[in-house]
């Protein structure tokens, strides 16, 4: 019986490490002429401390990033992993598979992140069935039989995402700063009807600072040089990425559209804007 027990345990462990290696590349063949060691080995900056005596302004607001703006496409490609690179929404979700960050539920009407999601949870909603499809049975033609399609989520379907930040004054420092507190990845609705897509649906939100330390190791593309990889950290802290507001802090607890449309809600987010820089410089005497 032990035997048995032992050779089990060493078939199951040779398949594990037949299956590793399939996912390794070849250290004899590498596709890149140096080996990268800054990525891998990457940590956070720290934020500066901060009390509460030393904010004397602090305004919460909430942006969305679509990524369907050309600046944004390094936060959305590539669609398909490629050696060095993933999605954001990729190393959110590998990092979520893993246990390394936690994703929290009901995002539309709770970003307090108090309702955690649990692991079945988190894999349930990366992969789902369709249990609706229908084939027909090869064994009785002309009868179709029910045949379930697993339907992944890939980062091709996450085309925006919800920021929650603040922006304070800190007097120690004597400056105006911001630090993001959650995002939430927005996949696209599709009318069921006619698998037009009507809007998005928010997923989850995860932790920021929770996050940076995966976003770190996480390269993102260089436009202007390959051998200056930034990381996912370097893209949130140098703020490159472009969004709009779409809520501010307010005592009704109400998103913009909620009360403008169009261009009134454009410029809407453009006053929000406005006011957080007037703030800082009129802090300021010249």
């Amino acid at each position: 019986m032990k035997t048995i027990k032992s050779i089990l345990i060493a078939a199951f462990i040779l398949l594990i490490g037949s299956t590793a290696d399939a996912q390794v590349l070849d250290p004899n063949f590498p596709d890149q002429v140096y080996m990268k060691e800054n990525t891998r080995t990457r940590k956070p900056i720290p934020y500066t401390h901060l009390r509460e005596a030393d904010v004397m302004w602090s305004k919460r607001v909430w942006r969305t990033i679509d990524l369907r703006e050309k600046f944004n496409h390094p936060l959305y490609y590539p669609e398909t992993r490629i050696n060095d690179r993933r999605s954001l929404f990729d190393v959110i979700k590998d990092a979520l598979l893993t246990g390394e960050i936690t994703a929290f539920d009901n995002p539309v009407l709770d970003d307090e992140f108090k309702v955690k999601m649990s692991k079945v949870q988190v894999e349930g909603m990366f992969t789902q069935w369709d249990s609706t499809n229908q084939v027909e049975d090869p064994n009785n033609p002309g009868t179709f039989i029910i045949s379930p399609i697993r339907i992944d989520l890939n980062s091709n379907s996450v085309k925006a995402y919800w920021v929650k930040e603040d922006w304070f004054f800190d007097k120690q420092r004597s400056v105006m700063d911001v630090r993001i507190l959650g995002l939430c990845p927005l996949r696209e609705k599709a009318d069921p009807s006619t698998g037009e897509v009507v809007g998005f649906l928010p997923l989850f939100w995860v932790y920021f600072p929770q996050c940076r330390p995966v976003f770190a190791k996480a390269e993102v593309y260089n436009m202007k040089n390959d051998a200056e990889r930034r990381s996912l950290d370097d893209t949130f802290w140098k703020r490159m990425f472009q969004s709009y507001v779409h809520k501010e802090s307010n005592v009704y607890d109400r998103t913009i559209p909620a009360y403008y449309t169009g261009l009134d809600a454009l410029l809407e987010a453009d006053r929000v804007k406005d006011d957080i820089f007037k703030m800082e410089h009129d802090l300021w005497h010249f």
